[in-house]
C-alpha cells in the first residue's frame, strides 16, 4: 500500500548467477536481472563476446529495489559479503576483468554510499578491497537463458558447488535482510 519508488542498483561480483541467486534473496528485492556493462566495444554484447574478455564489459546483476525495505547502503553490504571484494579480476575459479568486483553507481548518492561501504568494510579483510566503484553507463540485459539461472539449473555442477555454498553463507550472515524462502 506505500507509494514509494523502486530505486535500481547495478553490482559485479564474478559470475552473475551467483550474485543473482544472493541477491534474489533479501527483502526488498524486486527484480534482479542479469547483464552486461562497462565496455568500450559498441552495441550490445553477447555472452561469448563478453566471455572472451575482449569487450571490456563486467558480468552484473541490475536489480530493483524498495529503499523503504531495504537501503542501498545495506545491498551493498550483502553485496560485498557475497564474494571476494579483495579479488582483482576473479572470484574462484572465474578469471577475467568480465568478473572484476564492481559498483556501478546510478547518481552521485550513491557514489557516496558505495565509497563509505567499501571504505567502512576495509578492516574486515585481510587483504585491501579492490571493488572498483564507477558510473553505471549503458546496460545490456543478458540472453535469456542467464536470467533465474540458479532457480532454472539448481542441480547443474556449477550451481551445486558455487552458488549452494555462498546461499548457506548468505542464510547465515544476512537472515534478518532475507526473505522467507521455503526450501
Amino acid at each position: 500500500m506505500t507509494n514509494t519508488k523502486m530505486e535500481l542498483a547495478t553490482v559485479g561480483g564474478g559470475c552473475f548467477w551467483c550474485i543473482e541467486a544472493v541477491l534474489n534473496e533479501v527483502k526488498g528485492v524486486e527484480k534482479v536481472v542479469s547483464g552486461y556493462t562497462g565496455g568500450t566495444v559498441p552495441g550490445k554484447p553477447t555472452y561469448r563476446e563478453v566471455c572472451s574478455g575482449l569487450t571490456g564489459h563486467a558480468e552484473v546483476v541490475q536489480v530493483t529495489f524498495d529503499p523503504s525495505v531495504i537501503s542501498y547502503e545495506d545491498l551493498l553490504i550483502i553485496f560485498m559479503t557475497s564474494h571476494d571484494p579483495t579479488s582483482l579480476n576473479r572470484q574462484g575459479g572465474d578469471a577475467g576483468t568480465q568478473y572484476r568486483s564492481v559498483i556501478y553507481y546510478h547518481n552521485e548518492i550513491q557514489k557516496e554510499i558505495a565509497e563509505l561501504v567499501a571504505k567502512e568494510m576495509a578492516p574486515y579483510f585481510e587483504k585491501p578491497i579492490v571493488t572498483e566503484i564507477s558510473a553505471l553507463q549503458t546496460f545490456h540485459e543478458a540472453e535469456e537463458y542467464h536470467q533465474d539461472y540458479y532457480k532454472n539449473n539448481q542441480s547443474a555442477g556449477y550451481c551445486s558447488a558455487v552458488i549452494t555454498p555462498k546461499l548457506a553463507k548468505l542464510r547465515k550472515m544476512h537472515a534478518d535482510k532475507l526473505k522467507n524462502i521455503s526450501a
